[in-house]
């Protein structure tokens, strides 16, 4: 296998996208490496706006990345009937991309709505904004109790803290039920009282 580095998958994948006109934004470990700490990650995390006419197009460009790689027509149907998620494995890294479809629910859209184009490797690729990836592993934590999700969240919140739109932030911790596992994480990080401030007036 060759030596792993996701991002030049992540590049190839959002080619792939980019040309079948799917909409999307990356999440998870690679999103906090743009708004948190550097920390290592080999899995590629993806939210696609899939309509059922694209499965056999993405499939095709998915399996064209290499004889090796896995990817299964069936997992990709029945997540989007369950807006759900499905993978592809990387034969030549091992590297795993998984592609969760995007809800029809309003934080789903929002988050589309607001993602943030990056330099990455030379090229533009959409990230989920600060905010919204602060929310998501919120909502991941309270499902899967893991600690991960915080340390995530919270460095986050140290390095990308001074330009979050707290209003957003707030409103939305409150409708996603993480506001309590946001406000602990606030008062841990002690941050500078000129920026409490502004959460509070926000």
């Amino acid at each position: 296998m060759e030596q792993i580095d996701p991002r030049r998958l992540l590049i190839q994948i959002v080619q792939i996208l980019e040309q079948l006109n799917i909409h999307y934004l990356i999440t998870g470990g690679i999103a906090v490496l743009v708004w948190g700490r550097p920390r290592f990650t080999a899995d590629i995390d993806i939210v696609i706006e899939l309509k059922k006419s694209d499965i056999s197009k993405l499939e095709s460009a998915l399996k064209r990345l290499g004889k090796s790689g896995y990817v299964d027509k069936t997992a990709i149907e029945r997540a989007l009937v369950k807006e759900g998620e499905f993978n592809f494995i990387d034969g030549k890294t091992g590297v795993k991309v998984d592609f969760w479809i995007l809800k029809k629910d309003a934080f789903d859209t929002s988050r589309l709505k607001r993602k943030i184009g990056k330099k990455f490797l030379g090229h533009t690729v959409y990230f989920t904004s600060p905010e919204d990836l602060i929310l998501i592993k919120l909502v991941w934590h309270k499902e899967t109790e893991s600690a991960r999700q915080l340390e995530d969240v919270e460095s986050i919140l140290k390095i990308s803290g001074q330009d979050l739109n707290k209003k957003y932030l707030k409103v939305w911790a409150k409708k996603l039920d993480v506001e309590d596992i946001l406000n602990t994480l606030w008062k841990k990080l002690k941050l500078p009282v000129s920026f409490r401030k502004r959460l509070r007036k926000s």
